[in-house]
C-alpha cells in the first residue's frame, strides 16, 4: 500500500501546452509556412483567450522543439526545417506532489550547475535582467500575485547566462511548469501565513543573485541547491504529513 498521497489534480493539458499544440498543428498543416511570421502575442492571446504568460510559454516550447525562432523586436518566425527532438517530456503528467518532487530533483541537478556556470560567464546585461526579475517578483507579491512569470524569468536568465544552448533549450521547453505552484497550491503546504513563504523564496533568489554578481561559482552552486532543496523539503514534509495512518 502506498504511504504517500498523490494529491492528484484534474488530468488536462496546461493552457500553454494546448496553445503550443494548436500552433504546431497549424505549422504542420502549412497554415504558417516556413519563413512566415507567427501572429503577435496579442493576436494569439485574443485567438485562444489566454494570458500573455501562457502565450510566451507556448512560444518558448515551440522554440525548444525547433519549430520557430524569435527575432528580438521583430517577431517569431517558422523555421524552414521542422524537426522535433528525438526525446521530449510529457509535462501534462506533472500533476501530483510525487511528480513535482521528481521535477525538483531534476531541477536541483541541472540548475545547481547552471548557477555556477552563470557566475563565471554572465554578462552585465544578463545580471541586470536577473535583478529585474527579482524586483518584479517582489512587486508582484506586494500586489498579492504569485509572481510565477518573474520566478520563471529569473531562472531562465540564469540558464541564458551559462552561454550553453542546451541549458537554455531545456529550460525553455520546461517553461513555467518547473514552478511547483503552477501545478499545485503550494501555499497550503507552508507553515508561514499568506504569501510569507514566497517572500522567503525571493530572499533565496537574492542570495543566488549576489553570488552570481560576485562571480563566485561555489556560492552560486550552494545558494541554488539550497533554494530548490527548500522547495523539495517543504513538499516532502507536506506529503508525509498527509499520508494515511
Amino acid at each position: 500500500m502506498n504511504t504517500t498521497r498523490d494529491f492528484a489534480a484534474p488530468r488536462r493539458l496546461s493552457l500553454a501546452q494546448e496553445v503550443m499544440n494548436e500552433l504546431t498543428d497549424r505549422i504542420r498543416r502549412g497554415q504558417y509556412k516556413p519563413g512566415e511570421k507567427l501572429p503577435t502575442e496579442p493576436e494569439v492571446m485574443a485567438d485562444h483567450g489566454v494570458s500573455r504568460t501562457v502565450v510566451r510559454e507556448a512560444i518558448s516550447r515551440l522554440q525548444a522543439a525547433g519549430l520557430v525562432e524569435t527575432r528580438h523586436g521583430v517577431g517569431t518566425f517558422v523555421l524552414p526545417s521542422v524537426k522535433r527532438p528525438a526525446y521530449s517530456l510529457d509535462l501534462s503528467t506533472v500533476l501530483t506532489i510525487r511528480d513535482v518532487l521528481a521535477m525538483l530533483e531534476l531541477r536541483i541537478s541541472l540548475e545547481t550547475e547552471a548557477a555556477g556556470l552563470a557566475a563565471m560567464r554572465r554578462t552585465d546585461e544578463q545580471l541586470r535582467r536577473m535583478r529585474e526579475a527579482v524586483q518584479s517578483f517582489e512587486e508582484g507579491l506586494d500586489r498579492g500575485e504569485t509572481s510565477i512569470e518573474a520566478d520563471y524569468q529569473f531562472h531562465l536568465q540564469i540558464a541564458l547566462a551559462t552561454h550553453n544552448k542546451y541549458f537554455e533549450d531545456f529550460y525553455r521547453y520546461l517553461g513555467t511548469s518547473t514552478i511547483p505552484r503552477t501545478r499545485l497550491d503550494t501555499s497550503q503546504f507552508s507553515a508561514e501565513p499568506g504569501q510569507g513563504y514566497l517572500f522567503r523564496t525571493n530572499r533565496e533568489h537574492e542570495n543566488i543573485l549576489d553570488a552570481i554578481a560576485r562571480q563566485d561559482p561555489q556560492s552560486a552552486n550552494a545558494a541554488m541547491r539550497m533554494h530548490l532543496s527548500n522547495s523539495r523539503e517543504r513538499l516532502r514534509r507536506a506529503s508525509e504529513a498527509a499520508a494515511p495512518e
